[in-house]
Formats: structure tokens, C-alpha cells, sequence
């Protein structure tokens, strides 16, 4: 395994400082257009009397979102998730909560929140979202195995590329550049050639070098 030379090494200190202050945003992104795109056609579905219910809960946790209190969103993400666990807003309303968490800086509470997600989620793409941002979480807590035991379990594919990307993170934390290599190749080549996170990702790979 070859070590990083300066240059190499200032890269992907900058890279890691950039991520820390953007990762969450970038990945949070991705979270609210999987909500928005499943949100309506769920509503649709289930048109009976609880998930109506859940609904108007649901639609009361959005409101708090605006107040910028992290305990009335976590108390309204709450009520929904024990009161309707088994609809579509439940995961929604976990998720939102986990992220607003992490912004505040509560990651137990939105470890809990996550690991609800990826227990009672029914929709393969909010259990992949919980499972990214926990290993995520878990990656900040230098927990690494945990993280890659998340990232290399089944997901659905459309999140293949932010799979890898996170897995080339973790690799890179344990000091394995040439493994990180390999995964930042990966979600380089799932990425569509428009998108501009895989300039990113392209960074990291020129911030791993030679390494094999």
C-alpha cells in the first residue's frame, strides 16, 4: 500500500474539511427528493381512515420543522411514529427528525431515530437513506466496521454511488487508500456523467493517488 505524498495528503485533508461542512447537506438533498417523490403517490395508496390520520399528524410535524425547535419537531416526529408506525409517514417523519439531529448535534438521539427506519420502514429507499446517514454517524464516531457492515449490506441500487462514496470515506479513515481507491472508483462509475457530485468523487480518487 503506498502512502500519500504531501500533495496528496493536503488534497484530501481539504477534501475531508470540505465534506465535514457539506456532507450533510449534500446527502440531506438527496433525503428530501426521496421523500417528495414518494410522499404523494403513498398518500394516494393508502386511502383509509388511519393513514388519513397520519397524514394530518404527519402534516403537523412539517409545520413544527419551521419553528426551529428541536424538541417540538422530535416530540411531533414522535407522535407519528407511535401512533401510525405502520403507514408511509412514519419513516418520513424519522428521517426528518434524524436529520434535524444531526445539524444540532444530538447523534444519539438520531442513531435512534435511523435504527427505527431501517426496523419498520416498508420502502426499500428510506431504509437505504437511514442506513447511509447512519453509517455516516457512525463513520464521525470512528466506529468503522459497524459502518461498513451497514454500507456492504443490501440497499436499493439507485443509492450504489453514495454507497461507495461513503465506503471509500471509511476506507480512508482506517488508512487503506488502495481499498478506497477501488470504492471511489465504483461510485464514480455509477454516477451519470452530468452529475456534479462525481466531481467530488473524482477529487477523491486523484486525492488516492497510486495507491493499490
Amino acid at each position: 500500500m503506498a502512502a500519500l505524498d504531501l500533495q496528496e495528503q493536503e488534497q484530501l485533508d481539504t477534501l475531508k474539511s470540505w465534506w465535514k461542512d457539506n456532507g450533510n447537506w449534500i446527502v440531506g438533498i438527496v433525503l428530501i427528493a426521496t421523500l417528495a417523490m414518494a410522499g404523494v403517490r403513498g398518500y394516494h395508496y393508502y386511502q383509509n381512515k388511519q393513514t388519513t390520520e397520519a397524514a394530518t399528524l404527519y402534516q403537523q410535524f412539517t409545520e413544527q420543522l419551521a419553528s426551529n425547535d428541536v424538541k417540538r419537531v422530535n416530540d411531533a416526529a414522535a407522535a407519528v411514529m407511535d401512533k401510525y408506525a405502520s403507514t408511509p409517514y412514519a419513516a418520513r417523519a424519522a428521517l426528518i427528525a434524524a436529520q434535524v439531529n444531526e445539524s444540532g448535534k444530538e447523534p444519539l438521539r438520531a442513531k435512534t431515530q435511523l435504527q427505527w427506519v431501517i426496523e419498520h420502514a416498508s420502502e426499500d429507499g428510506l431504509k437505504s437513506v437511514a442506513s447511509l446517514r447512519m453509517a455516516s454517524l457512525l463513520l464521525d464516531e470512528k466506529n468503522y466496521a459497524g459502518a461498513l457492515k451497514l454500507l456492504e449490506a443490501k440497499h436499493a441500487a439507485s443509492f450504489d454511488a453514495l454507497y461507495a462514496d461513503l465506503k471509500g470515506d471509511v476506507l480512508t479513515a482506517q488508512g487503506k487508500p488502495g481499498d478506497a481507491k477501488q470504492a471511489y472508483k465504483l461510485a464514480y462509475d455509477k454516477l451519470d456523467e452530468k452529475s456534479a457530485y462525481r466531481n467530488l468523487v473524482q477529487m477523491k480518487l486523484d486525492a488516492a493517488g497510486d495507491a493499490k
